[in-house]
């Protein structure tokens, strides 16, 4: 769509966002200490000599159209969401540089990735990953030995995977990074995870609840004993679900403990353990732990095995509400899993207080979405297109999305709250429940999902997987 302005990684990287916006400078070629751009600068010869100062590098400069300049700078170059971008002055330390980027844009994991002839840096936005700079060979090493010694890994070690944390301090803010190597074919493979310590944007009545689900959802997490599971993918928002629950369950009266894998967020008032496998500190002997130290609400990261489960059952049991997730395809399904796992289906039913699947879809960019008819061919074989659906809305791409079509994203929710019906259910093993969903009213993924394909929030290629079953 925008193959025509989109810049190689070589020819992007040579400049930062910064430099490109503050000059209106598009690189397009370089060839020894020699860099040429385009610019829609009114006084080229001037701009020329200040960009021999603050390169070091000798400037030839061409003219192009400010419209072009403006779609070559959307496309290529992402600002910052804050005000302040124009104010960083990056340090001569190229990770630095990447590790500050990536937080202004709103990234949220940053890969890096050795090939056989050269390492590659991608950043998560919005849920895609993005390429971003290039590294040599030679130069990947030093950048590698740079993240493990700052996440206090073991330098020597390049056989095994390591885990760590870096604390990144800027003028404006802190925030923390979890650190995964894994050893691949062509050497080590980082992944960074941004972890925000800002909490104050984190509530239940703003992750994407309608008024209907956050009624329900809060009648099921004030219950003074029971098991409210979150279930989704990896990157589905789960984590932030949790953190606006127990916002919204800490209060002074209230003792709240929780162990996770990794602490994503800190939370004033709340005890929270950080999971060490290694050492024999797994989610099971936390939870056994957690019942001798007088808890009113337990949250435990993720259940991962049946060891897991049976404790947070037995902690529900004990009088206590537990909050976790796991990874399931739908708020019925995590009953399934529970079962797979050897949890007794009476156990489960007496319980579960409620269950909650989600997933985070991209919005359409309101500034350019497109408005079009209806094809069925558009849609997953064998789905029968609803009769409201007369048109449907694509992503286009302009300026205010860097071209992309897409700006934000939203959680979207499935909430099964277990009542005396639905406890029959799951002491019977019932493998569908779907009857019920329809007799209930209560809004599955897929109807969710075919919402906003209606209201024009996202679009058919976004939510393509939830219309398949």
């Amino acid at each position: 769509m925008e193959s025509s302005f989109t810049l190689p990684i070589e020819l992007r990287q040579l400049i930062n966002p910064e430099l490109a916006y503050h000059y209106r400078l598009i690189p397009v070629h370089k060839e020894g200490s020699r860099i040429s751009f385009k610019t829609d600068h009114a006084t080229p010869e001037l701009l020329r000599a200040e960009l021999l100062i603050v390169l070091g590098m000798d400037v030839e400069l061409s003219p192009d159209t400010p419209e072009n300049i403006s779609r070559y700078l959307s496309t290529n170059y992402r600002r910052s969401s804050a005000d302040r971008v124009s104010e960083i002055h990056y340090s001569n330390d190229f990770l630095e540089k990447i590790l500050i980027t990536a937080k202004e844009t709103g990234s949220s994991d940053i890969h890096f990735e050795p090939y056989e002839s050269k390492a590659r840096v991608r950043f998560r936005l919005d849920g895609k990953l993005k390429e971003q700079f290039y590294i040599t060979l030679e130069e990947y090493p030093v950048i590698v030995n740079k993240i493990k010694i700052r996440s206090q890994l073991d330098i020597s070690e390049k056989r095994l995977p390591q885990d760590g944390r870096i604390t990144v301090t800027t003028e404006y803010e802190d925030f923390d990074i979890r650190v995964s190597v894994l050893p691949t074919l062509h050497g080590e493979k980082i992944v960074l995870r941004i972890l925000s310590k800002d909490t104050s944007h984190i509530e239940l009545e703003s992750v994407g609840f309608t008024d209907k689900e956050l009624r329900i959802y809060l009648e099921g997490i004030k219950k003074p004993n029971g098991i409210v599971l979150i279930s989704g993918p990896t990157g589905s928002g789960k984590t932030t679900t949790l953190y606006a629950t127990l916002k919204k369950l800490n209060l002074p009266n209230t003792n709240i403990l929780t162990v996770e894998d990794p602490i994503e967020y800190i939370l004033e008032g709340i005890n929270q353990v950080q999971l060490k496998e290694n050492i024999g500190l797994d989610f099971a002997a936390t939870l056994r732990t957690f019942l001798r130290q007088d808890p009113d609400i337990i949250m435990v990261g993720e259940i991962r095995d049946v060891n897991t489960a049976n404790m947070a059952i037995r902690a529900a049991l004990t009088g206590h509400l537990v909050l976790s997730t796991i990874h399931t395809n739908s708020a019925w399904a995590t009953v399934s899993r529970l079962i797979d796992m050897g949890v007794p289906p009476f156990l489960i039913a007496s319980t579960l207080n409620i269950s909650i699947a989600q997933r985070l879809v991209r919005k359409l960019c309101s500034m350019c979405k497109g408005y079009k008819p209806i094809s069925p061919e558009l849609f997953p074989t064998g789905f029968t297109v609803p009769e409201k659906l007369h048109h449907h809305h694509e992503a286009v791409g302009c300026e205010a999305c860097y071209h992309t079509g897409y700006s934000g994203r939203k959680a979207i929710y499935e909430i099964l709250p277990v009542d005396k019906e639905l406890m029959g259910f799951i002491k019977t093993n019932t493998l569908s429940v779907d009857d019920y969903l329809e007799e209930k009213n209560i809004q599955t993924l897929k109807q969710n999902a075919i919402d906003l394909i209606y209201d024009g929030t996202t679009s058919i290629e976004e939510v393509f997987s939830l219309l398949m079953d």
